[in-house]
């Protein structure tokens, strides 16, 4: 039986075989190109864009009333304990405001951690402002090491009058970069 005959069942397994390799080698490179792509998305719409200051501009402070800043730290799966030295804070809209934090690492390794903000209610974010905060940068503490870390922010003055109460959260993640 000869491979060549035009009966041979052979030849449509081997077009089929022809076009799933070029299906797999089309996928893979699309797989390539999205990461750069993503990037670019997220750099045009602002997205991931947590490591770098807000801008602020010249602000009049708003004594005619005051936000009540809650805040909260959370750490996932790190062996840290972290929390906000003053849990609750008034601050009126455009003044420039800081909190602190402390983390310390409970274990016996370095660990390098990431903090991610997120606001409540979540329109907040538009109108919070931060200047100098720790989440800028990945944080690598020493075993047993222990830190105060600032924020400092401004919340805009165009808040909605609605919003009485702003909880800024940060949840401190475990990445890559710890020293052996």
């Amino acid at each position: 039986m000869s491979a060549d005959r035009p009966d041979d069942p052979r030849g449509p397994n081997r077009l089929l075989l022809v076009k799933l390799g070029v299906v797999v080698v089309v996928m893979f490179g699309f797989g390539f190109a999205l990461v750069p792509f993503y990037d670019q998305i997220c750099r045009a719409t602002g997205l991931r864009d947590i490591g770098t200051p807000d801008e602020v501009k010249n602000t009049q402070v708003d004594l005619t009333r005051s936000v009540r800043l809650e805040l909260d730290a959370n750490a996932s799966k790190l062996p840290w304990r972290f929390r906000p030295l003053t849990p609750i804070v008034a601050v009126h809209p455009g003044e420039v405001a800081q909190v602190v934090y402390e983390v310390e690492n409970l274990s016996a390794r370095p660990v390098t951690g990431q903090a991610v903000p997120s606001y409540g209610p979540q329109l907040a974010a538009n109108y919070f402002r931060k200047l100098e905060c720790f989440c800028f940068t990945r944080q690598v503490l020493a075993a047993h090491e222990k830190r105060q870390m600032p924020v400092l922010f401004v919340i805009d003055p165009k808040l909605p009058k609605d919003v009485a109460t702003i909880t800024l959260s940060y949840t401190f993640f475990e990445v890559e970069g710890n020293a052996s």
